[in-house]
């Protein structure tokens, strides 16, 4: 109770609502590929602006470094690599905008920009204030318009940015405040519907239809065609204030309110979906958008002096709730890839899944803070698998992109059987694991053959072995939890395959041939694309470290615990250099070697643990925490990539990690908050402290477990879920007797 009087102090004696400390524009610059725009946690709709502009660094639709808005649309991508969706783009203006050209573009400044969870608005150089909201499904839009011009807001059901292309559209009036349509398209998608019903709060007088380089008479309600333009004209309005909104007024201006549901499933879906957003009440919905986050941020309220942490964090935990991406009607139903429409027995749809990146943190901690969604998340992946005869790789819009590599859906799934989580068949989620382990695709046929991926037969051979590797351990302890004596010691022998490529001379995991032999010359700072390459985005150095599953026989090739930390040590004090036709392109966030700006680095500091060296654990952890994550727009080291980058801040941040991600055995770090308390189900609560900490105090002196003396280095997720006090004591100097013990340690 004391605890949380103390986080009641505030401006005036009120408690400070957490989505106060979330900065949407973090990661919104640099390569952190995020977007700023309104959304609800794993919401279908995220309403943001579009700058207009392609390439990587404008992957979400918007990058910091613009001055320019093209359009607000309802999809995007947070974090990815790659871009797609920002489809249904709508943009308002005074008169009626020119057909011509690829992208219209409106100047803006950031200074009238502004972001919070569930909100966005913007004052455009045009002069009409924007401001957004939504619901799980539904956008709800609110331009003020300059008094004196014509308003006019455009549909441009044609817009598209790097991979995507536009394949048809679709246009209907209702009637005169409603339209109804759709957008197919392609790209990393190869095929996705998206249907949608706009409604206005006041009638538009006329929608001027433009089509593939034609313009429609004004009295034509319906269109269908390759790419589309609907501009909505609205007559003389009685001018109002902003009021609606929360922005002040700016004059005589007049409000024209806008609902846009979406669904991908059809029109009449997507008419009941304007449900979600009853009324014109603008501060209303943003205020039920806002209680939603507060209550998704609350699961986790912490207690430090240091306000920029307190905005690293919780934005981390905001952006961790951005995928999978709600994909469903609120009955369960959708239409996947292939056109066919279906419907989850029990629960909701989900898409975009970049296991690839997700497996490591960000799923490890839904087991933990997002129970009562797990199973429709887990459950989506099996769907997907019933429908295109394996798990998802990289699921976007149900389509399998077939992007990085590894079967990464099995550790996810291997990870919340072996918790016991309620929701999933565990017989059925073997199978589909086992199906993924024996494909005839990917290298998998000459994966099982030679043990290991030859470079002749496959690229990326090191990365696929490895990464094959560790699935196949994990579909071997589901194997063996089930009583499945002989697939236990097949896939355990599979997951052995790292052996082969491990190269005592050089002491890295090297690329080999069908013959045997080991591809020359070699250079372990090496980083390229295409088929030759060794590692997928990464070099040597990174990938050498990727056995979680069975770090002590790792250390044993390193020939003991000494010589491994030596190894360790070695890595973050190498020069940063990359070399090769894809140096810097990903390989990025570089402390020596590490680099935490892509996923292969994530678990490595956390090894130091494995090999008796927790101390030293802890002062790479709190060097990677202060020195890659920050509250400005270019807040993270590379890629957020739908959440990783977050988890790992967020696990790190309060002192422990999946350093293997399947298990539930989380390793000790260096917490940097003074106390975090956890919401955990069943009404339990962990609370952890950390005693005497701040600047220049990373180490971890002793630990209790309620009340009790705790000589481990990690606590396992039974124990966690159970709830208690989980207290550090932290120094300056390190305690290299802590944790140091054979029995102590997390690979035991």
């Amino acid at each position: 109770m004391l605890l949380l009087a103390c986080w009641g102090i505030g401006t005036g004696g009120k408690t400070q609502k957490l989505i106060d400390f979330v900065d949407p524009f973090i990661g919104t610059g640099g390569h952190g590929h995020t977007y700023p725009g309104a959304t609800v946690p794993f919401g279908m709709v995220q309403l943001s602006p579009d700058n207009g502009s392609e390439g990587e660094d404008w992957s979400s639709g918007y990058h910091y470094s613009d001055s320019i808005i093209s359009g607000f649309s309802h999809m995007h991508l947070s974090g990815t690599g790659a871009g797609d969706w920002c489809d249904i783009s709508v943009l308002p203006s005074n008169g009626l905008l020119p057909d011509t050209g690829r992208f219209c573009k409106i100047a803006f400044r950031h200074q009238n920009e502004t972001a919070s969870p569930g909100y966005y608005s913007v004052l455009l150089e045009n002069g009409i204030l924007a401001s957004l909201t939504a619901t799980e499904r539904c956008g709800f839009h609110a331009y003020q318009f300059p008094a004196g011009g014509l308003p006019v807001i455009r549909f441009d059901l044609g817009f598209a940015i790097n991979k995507d292309r536009n394949q048809q559209d679709y246009i209907r009036r209702i009637d005169d405040s409603t339209i109804v349509g759709y957008r197919y398209s392609t790209g990393w998608a190869r095929f996705q519907r998206v249907y949608f019903a706009a409604r206005c709060s006041v009638p538009f007088s006329g929608m001027r239809l433009w089509a593939d380089g034609q313009v429609y008479p004004a009295e034509r309600d319906s269109l269908s065609a390759k790419w589309i333009r609907a501009q909505l004209v609205f007559g003389d309005q009685t001018p109002q204030t902003g009021r609606q909104t929360g922005q002040k007024g700016q004059g005589l201006r007049r409000t024209i309110q806008m609902k846009v549901a979406l669904s991908m499933t059809g029109t009449e879906k997507a008419l009941e979906a304007l449900g979600e957003a009853p009324g014109w009440d603008f501060g209303d919905l943003r205020r039920q958008a806002e209680d939603k986050w507060e209550k998704e941020l609350g699961k986790v309220r912490i207690r430090t002096s240091d306000k920029h942490l307190e905005r690293i964090f919780y934005t981390a935990y905001y952006h961790t709730c951005m995928a999978p991406v709600l994909y469903s009607d609120a009955d369960g139903e959708y239409r996947n890839a292939k056109g066919s429409l279906h419907k989850m027995s029990d629960g909701q749809r989900y898409t975009v899944y970049s296991l690839w990146d997700t497996f490591r943190a960000l799923h490890p901690l839904f087991t933990v803070l997002h129970t009562e969604r797990l199973a429709d998340i887990l459950n989506s992946m099996l769907a997907f698998h019933d429908e295109n005869g394996l798990l998802p790789v990289w699921d976007l819009s149900t389509n399998e992109t077939g992007t990085m590599t590894g079967y990464h859906s099995v550790p996810v799934l291997a990870d919340a059987i072996l918790k016991n989580e309620p929701g999933l068949d565990a017989e059925r989620a073997y199978r589909a694991m086992t199906e993924s382990a024996h494909q005839s695709i990917r290298g998998t046929p000459d994966y099982m053959h030679y043990g290991y991926l030859p470079q002749d037969k496959g690229g990326s051979s090191v990365t696929v072995t490895l990464e094959y590797g560790y699935d196949d351990w994990c579909i071997a302890q589901v194997a063996k939890k089930l009583g499945k004596r002989v697939d236990y010691e097949e896939y355990m022998k599979r997951s052995e395959g790292y052996k082969l490529l491990f190269d005592p001379v050089t002491g890295f995991m090297r690329a080999r041939n069908s013959d045997g032999s080991r591809i020359e010359p070699f250079d372990p700072f090496w980083v390229g694309y295409g088929r030759d390459i060794h590692y997928r985005e990464g070099n040597a150095w990174q990938y050498s470290f990727f056995v979680p599953q069975d770090v002590k026989a790792m250390i044993a090739l390193y020939g003991g615990n000494s010589k491994f930390i030596a190894r360790l040590d070695a890595l973050f004090g190498a020069s940063p250099r990359i070399t090769g036709p894809d140096a810097g392109s990903d390989v990025i966030g570089m402390i020596g070697q590490y680099a935490h700006g892509n996923e292969p680095s994530h678990h490595i500091a956390y090894l130091y643990s494995y090999a008796g060296a927790p101390w030293k654990t802890q002062e790479k952890v709190r060097l990677i925490v202060d020195s890659m994550y920050h509250d400005g727009v270019d807040g993270y080291a590379g890629n957020e990539d739908c959440g990783q980058i977050s988890a790992w801040g967020v696990w790190s941040i309060l002192g422990l990690y999946p350093a293997n991600p399947v298990g539930g055995r989380y390793v000790f770090g260096s917490p940097d908050i003074d106390e975090a308390v956890l919401a955990l189900p069943g009404k339990k609560q962990l609370v952890i402290r950390a005693l005497h900490n701040g600047r220049g105090r990373p180490y971890i002196k002793a630990v209790r477990f309620n009340n009790r003396p705790y000589p481990k280095s990690y606590i396992d997720h039974a124990d966690l879920m159970q709830g208690g006090i989980l207290e550090f004591v932290m120094s300056a100097v390190p305690n290299k007797r802590w944790g140091a013990a054979k029995e102590d340690r997390p690979g035991e």
